[in-house]
């Protein structure tokens, strides 16, 4: 009964406090201040695997090609991202958790589709499964680029390029144009560019302790 009582009065300092556990109030620390900023991390993942896809995409480099995007988007574009997203929710940072926790589980269902997934009965109407797929993962990042708007410049580039990306790339699919799918790659390009931008502002800022690049901040 004696540990019931204690928990009960845990919570309810949490909730007068908005969440935060007693200790936390009384030293004075904000939660999650002994991590480093992930955002550099998730960035940087999301940037590399994009690029890497991308240039296949735009036809940079030969279809065939293309399982070489599948290890990058498991371990670095997938679980990088991941745990950036993890790391984001112990800040508290709400649109960088669902923002990279999102993307890491995008990119781990990307390997899987890609090199696991047999659409061979579907025929041509697997063409429309993945336009779907894009599609969705569109109108997600549609709405995630709205709440954009409010964090940086640089995040906003990012999150507005990558809509373009991946409704062209549905478009694509719908299609069946090489050319529209083309067109989606080379959108992925300046993707990758302005999130590697992004994560480079971020980690300079804190190699050097003070802004290095301009992000338009919020």
């Amino acid at each position: 009964m004696a540990t019931s009582k204690t928990s009960a009065s845990t919570r309810a300092v949490a909730h007068d406090t908005g969440g935060t556990p007693s200790s936390a109030v009384s030293s004075g620390i904000t939660p999650g201040a002994h991590i480093a900023d992930p955002a550099p991390l998730g960035l940087g993942a999301f940037a590399l695997t994009t690029f890497v896809l991308s240039c296949v995409n735009a036809g940079w480099v030969p279809d065939t090609v293309e399982p070489v995007v599948f290890g990058l988007a498991l371990a670095y574009g997938g679980l990088g991202q991941l745990l950036a997203g993890m790391w984001e929710f112990t800040k508290g940072n709400t649109f960088g958790a669902t923002a990279f926790s999102s993307f890491g589980a995008f990119w781990i269902s990307f390997w899987w589709l890609t090199g696991h997934t047999d659409l061979s009965g579907a025929g041509a109407d697997a063409a429309k499964g993945i336009g779907v797929y894009l599609l969705a993962w569109g109108i997600f990042t549609a709405y995630m680029t709205v709440a954009a708007t409010r964090v940086s410049g640089a995040v906003l580039v990012v999150f507005v390029l990558l809509t373009i990306t991946f409704l062209l790339l549905a478009w694509g699919e719908f299609a069946g144009s090489a050319g529209i799918h083309k067109t989606g790659g080379y959108v992925g390009l300046l993707t990758a560019l302005a999130a590697w931008y992004a994560s480079f502002a971020g980690v300079t800022a804190f190699a050097f302790k003070r802004p290095v690049l301009p992000t338009g901040a919020r």
